[in-house]
């Protein structure tokens, strides 16, 4: 990877350097971030949110049109195909007319009143099959959508000591996560996110990163691990993760978030910017040492229940963009000598300036480049979009109900 050093940094070296960047960089947003949400305290309606499957394709395409860097949207079985496979023909017809690609594919293991006691964890053998039915079902909806990616996360886990075997459940997962790699076709990836606790407080099926890592390792060569911003403790050193999991060449992808004290899902960068620039460092140091490998799928996993939607996805994908951008700037080869001579305040100058560099300037000249809005909240507050959608949703969202707290 071509890097810049500090002494080139002005502003037209920075756009010419980033621009082959950024026009690899794409990170995909959810179809569950345009809908109405909330917590677990109350759900907070919003006139524009979206209410159809159409109106999360729009509003995706929205957001893709003023950013240029979000082509694809995760899409989730329950709430996007309730009728499970028969709704792929309806998906892909609205995936054609936005522009906008069906992403990873995420089944729902954590809404049905039988996962009250766990989804492949349950004790009950029949409903670990009807859990396992569901995840199969949504592996023949993303062959049948030529999508890569099974993203699986599981809320399994329980709240007092003695309720459950834990050991049981480690062999049932094992199963469970072994027939479903076993139904993937060639291609296709098996993604095993974890989450240290909530909703479940003694102990969760699938705690960590490690884990995750045996658990796709013991599935087979199709599994990865998938990381979410927010799923780990306070303070805990997510770089080190994802320096462990390339290591392994078992990073599969990643979710996107910020958060101040659990899985908060706050907008990319809002409470540490710093922590998002020093994990994309640590992907792009670990692909400047290795090209051949395969970059992990980027994905917004957010839940915007106070701002606006859309201007929340919004400023998430362009806050990524910016974030991405200064990670490209460290300069690899004067980092790795410093690192080498333990000259411990210039390298972290090194890693540190990148960081501070103002990369907005490029940003615009890259926007401009290709057609885009040079600020594109601003496009997005002209355009006259929100103002627009929220007249024709608003009666639908008075009584909404959230798909998601």
């Amino acid at each position: 990877m071509t890097t810049l050093g500090p002494s080139d940094s002005n502003a037209a070296n920075i756009a010419d350097h980033l621009s082959k960047h950024l026009d690899r960089f794409a990170i995909e947003v959810p179809s569950w971030g345009f809908a109405n949400t909330g917590t677990r305290f109350g759900k907070f309606v919003q006139p524009s949110a979206a209410h159809t499957l159409e109106e999360k394709f729009a509003d995706a395409a929205q957001v893709h049109q003023l950013s240029g860097a979000s082509p694809s949207m995760a899409m989730h079985v329950l709430w996007d195909f309730p009728n499970g496979i028969r709704d792929v023909a309806k998906v892909c017809d609205l995936s054609r007319h936005y522009g906008i690609r069906a992403g990873a594919i995420n089944p729902n293991l954590f809404e049905s009143q039988n996962y009250k006691f766990g989804s492949f964890g349950n004790p009950d053998a029949a409903i670990r099959q009807q859990a396992l039915d569901h995840v199969l079902e949504s592996v023949a909806i993303a062959r049948e959508m030529n999508n890569a990616d099974l993203s699986l996360w599981f809320a399994d886990g329980s709240n007092y000591p003695g309720t459950q075997n834990i050991r049981h459940r480690i062999d049932w997962f094992q199963e469970g996560l072994s027939k479903t790699h076993a139904a993937l076709a060639p291609g296709q990836r098996m993604l095993v996110e974890y989450k240290p606790f909530e909703p479940a407080f003694y102990h969760t099926d699938i705690a960590d990163w490690g884990m995750a890592l045996l658990f796709a390792r013991a599935a087979g060569p199709q599994a990865f691990v998938l990381v979410d911003t927010g799923h780990h403790y306070q303070a805990q050193n997510i770089e080190q993760v994802l320096a462990w999991l390339q290591h392994e060449k078992m990073l599969g992808g990643f979710h996107f978030n910020d958060r101040r004290y659990a899985d908060d899902d706050l907008t990319l960068g809002s409470i540490d910017p710093y922590q998002v620039f020093r994990l994309f460092h640590e992907i792009l140091s670990y692909h400047s040492e290795h090209p051949e490998a395969a970059a992990p799928a980027y994905v917004v996993d957010q839940s915007h229940n106070l701002k606006n939607k859309v201007k929340a996805m919004l400023q998430t994908v362009l806050t990524a963009q910016e974030l991405y951008a200064k990670a490209c700037l460290v300069d690899h080869a004067q980092l790795a000598k410093m690192q080498s001579e333990c000259r411990l305040v210039e390298a972290e100058e090194c890693l540190r300036s990148a960081f501070w560099t103002d990369v907005r300037p490029a940003l615009r000249q890259w926007r401009r480049e290709r057609g885009l809005a040079e600020d594109p909240l601003q496009a997005l507050r002209d355009s006259g979009y929100i103002e627009r959608v929220a007249a024709e949703r608003g009666s639908k969202n008075k009584n909404a109900v959230s798909s998601y707290a």
